[in-house]
């Protein structure tokens, strides 16, 4: 769900002529020095961190009992916290030491969409550790690093997501101006801060508390959905009438499978959620609520299936004109592990046992997907080639 592949940045290094240049180092060959790993470290590397969370969650979650799964979603987990941790601090050296460069990506049109990654990024580990971390750390401990990382993630998601729109209107160049599927970028982590919330609901103090935790996820669930709807017809406009974007970049229409994804299990799980709050009198609007869950997440389901099917075929057209590895192929992961999620959510709610083994076969094409980008992820960064300004 990355790039940097999106635009030619104008930001090269700046480096004496008159200086000898450093040694190369065996590991960062492609580097002058291990340093100038900081120099580059862009919002977009925090997708990396999503698409591996996401795997974790996913198989948590999935309606299957396989051997070994839920052992391989705690080793997962753990490598996304500590991704998490890595990229934070890298990010925090960037803005530090090269402040010059992170306030040109800020900037650049496309590179500020994806500042919405951090935060998912937050709320995809935080909701791991409620799900798997607890067993290795206690579920107290567990239960209040969620919550401090879903706050954090949350409100970050709902600044990022005013905030990047308000640039787009006021400060970019509108003459040039196209809709990108990284657009969604932004619009997205209130719709995770939703999804997610449902795990928090239950440790929420009842009453009062518990309902407005309630409200405050359905709110989120439509600001990010109605944006999101309105940033995807711009997309899908864009696709009809300009055609696909450059090779490089094709991978991102994946993106919009991720709001299509999320959403569904968003929907279902707040719906699930929503006995917790509505009793007695009131048990009628969480029966209500649960039908909604079901009923769009049947309706979204069609339509992700339509943009599943069309992704697919310009990613094959695009690795037919030359399609090379890029940070854009993390596009593959986050948005197909929110179709799990949402089919895994959707067939629990519906009772239905041929979603549940839909979301089994997602989840195997997750697999195949994440362990591809993964590895070509950790060649380029021991070889130093994917911290060079593209």
């Amino acid at each position: 769900m990355t790039t940097t592949a999106l635009h030619r940045s104008s930001i090269t290094s700046r480096r004496g002529d008159d200086t000898e240049r450093p040694r190369k180092w065996p590991v960062l060959s492609d580097l002058d020095h291990p340093s100038q790993i900081f120099e580059h470290i862009t919002p977009n590397w925090f997708a990396s961190v999503m698409g591996t969370g996401i795997v974790a969650n996913a198989a948590a979650t999935l309606p299957a009992h396989i051997p070994g799964l839920h052992v391989f979603a705690t080793i997962v987990w753990i490598a996304a916290s500590v991704a998490l941790i890595t990229l934070s601090g890298a990010f925090a050296v960037h803005w530090i030491r090269h402040r010059q460069y992170a306030r040109e990506h800020a900037a650049h049109p496309v590179m500020v969409q994806f500042y919405g990654a951090p935060p998912m990024a937050l709320l995809t580990v935080g909701a791991g550790t409620m799900l798997l971390g607890k067993d290795v750390i206690g579920a107290m401990p567990a239960t209040v690093i969620f919550a401090v990382l879903w706050t954090a993630g949350t409100a970050l998601g709902l600044i990022t997501s005013i905030l990047v729109p308000y640039l787009m209107i006021t400060a970019h160049d509108h003459q040039t101006a196209v809709a990108l599927p990284a657009w969604l970028m932004p619009v997205v982590p209130p719709m995770v801060s939703a999804s997610t919330g449902a795990l928090l609901l239950p440790h929420i103090a009842d009453g009062q508390w518990r309902l407005a935790m309630l409200s405050g996820c359905y709110a989120m669930f439509g600001l990010s959905l109605i944006i999101g709807m309105l940033t995807m017809t711009l997309i899908y406009g864009r696709l009809v009438h300009g055609g696909i974007p450059p090779v490089q970049a094709a991978p991102t229409v994946w993106i919009t499978l991720g709001m299509i994804g999320q959403s569904i299990t968003a929907a279902n799980l707040l719906g699930n959620d929503a006995p917790l709050v509505f009793t007695g009198e009131t048990a009628s609007v969480a029966t209500g609520l649960h039908v909604f869950g079901i009923l769009y997440g049947l309706i979204m389901g069609g339509f992700g299936v339509l943009m599943f099917i069309l992704a697919t075929a310009l990613t094959i057209h695009a690795a037919q004109k030359g399609l090379t590895f890029s940070l854009t192929w993390w596009s593959f992961t986050f948005p197909i592990g929110t179709c799990v999620t949402g089919a895994t959510a959707l067939g629990g709610a519906l009772g239905s046992a041929a979603v549940e083994a839909l979301a089994i076969g997602l989840y195997a094409a997750l697999l195949a997907a994440w362990g591809t980008v993964a590895a070509h992820t950790l060649r380029g960064s021991v070889q130093g080639k994917l911290f060079q300004p593209s």
